[in-house]
């Protein structure tokens, strides 16, 4: 009885594990195919997703470069003003150290004239008899050159400007001089000094310039030609 009790066990048990594998079988026919299609349509949206979102970050990758090529240029622009700014901060200082007394210096040249004018018109013969004449006129001397020697301290310079070619940027011309051998334009004669400060014209020197003479470059001809004429000879 006990034998035929187990075979009868393992019969069941054997029946029981056939009904499972049918059923699994079957629910694996009876599977939904629309779920199949979805799960396929979820995976291809993931992946246009990320198509999607690379196109997204790409762009936004191209919007900030070209912000910063922006910034970057303003930045550029702003630190070329300040360079700028700075550079005309500096040269406005110096001028006005160099230039702060031009009004000044200007109103003491007519100063200095008149002391020029005070020693000119001292007689020159009677100053070596007349011992007060003479420390009168050594006194205006000394004070003419002192008031030069604080006007230089100060960036003001004389124009010398006899024998030059006439430049109306520093010379002011009075007259003409009727002269054949100087070139035209040369400054024969200086009526009234002229200054500088710093590189500025202060006041123009009144000079009186040539007229009728020889221009520059016909002279250096007639120095050729006479040089020429004595070789030959």
């Amino acid at each position: 009885m006990s034998g035929e009790k187990n075979v009868d066990e393992n019969a069941l048990s054997q029946l029981s594990l056939k009904e499972m594998k049918d059923d699994e079988a079957l629910q694996s026919s009876e599977k939904d195919p629309l779920e199949d299609s979805c799960q396929g349509n979820m995976e291809i949206t993931k992946e246009d997703n990320l198509n999607v979102s690379d196109k997204v970050s790409a762009a936004a990758l191209e919007k900030l470069e070209v912000e910063n090529a922006e910034l970057n240029d303003k930045i550029m622009r702003i630190a070329a003003d300040m360079e700028n700014l700075r550079r005309r901060t500096i040269r406005d200082v110096a001028d006005s150290k160099s230039y702060s007394i031009a009004n000044f210096a200007r109103d003491m040249l007519s100063v200095s004239d008149n002391f020029a004018r005070a020693i000119a018109a001292l007689p020159k013969d009677n100053r070596e008899n007349d011992l007060r004449l003479k420390a009168f006129a050594e006194g205006l001397e000394m004070t003419e050159r002192s008031m030069h020697a604080v006007l230089q301290q100060h960036g003001v310079q004389k124009i010398e400007p006899y024998g030059q070619k006439f430049d109306p940027n520093f010379h002011q011309a009075i007259f003409e001089i009727d002269d054949r051998e100087t070139p035209v334009n040369t400054i024969k004669q200086v009526i009234q000094p002229g200054y500088m400060i710093g590189e500025r014209v202060l006041r123009p020197a009144m000079v009186g310039v040539t007229k009728g003479g020889m221009k520059v470059e016909d002279k250096s001809q007639k120095s050729a030609d006479e040089t020429q004429t004595l070789d030959e000879n």
